[in-house]
């Protein structure tokens, strides 16, 4: 399983609160299928992020792709696999 970050850019501020139940409904349920690890949005209203756990790029861009935010022209999108570090410490 590999980590894919997903930026979700802002488009359309107003399809994105008219939408936004849609898509919080559609991440709780790839939430529920352990398809995403965390998500949330930019405090800055440029759009939000999505940590997706998958086993390709290919497979993950399509998931974002059904998002009702990418699907109904509220977010554009940005995918990268994400190399996530877990043997850090904080001082």
């Amino acid at each position: 399983m590999k980590y894919y970050a997903a930026f979700l850019t802002m488009k359309d501020k107003e399809k994105s609160r008219k939408y936004r139940p849609e898509h919080l409904d559609y991440l709780k349920e790839l939430r529920d299928q352990k398809r995403i690890l965390l998500y949330g949005r930019l405090v800055d209203g440029a759009g939000g992020l999505i940590i997706y756990q998958g086993d390709s790029l290919e497979e993950v861009t399509e998931w974002v792709k059904e998002d009702p935010y990418v699907k109904l022209g509220a977010r554009g999108y940005e995918v990268h696999e994400w190399e996530m570090q877990t043997d850090y410490t904080i001082n």
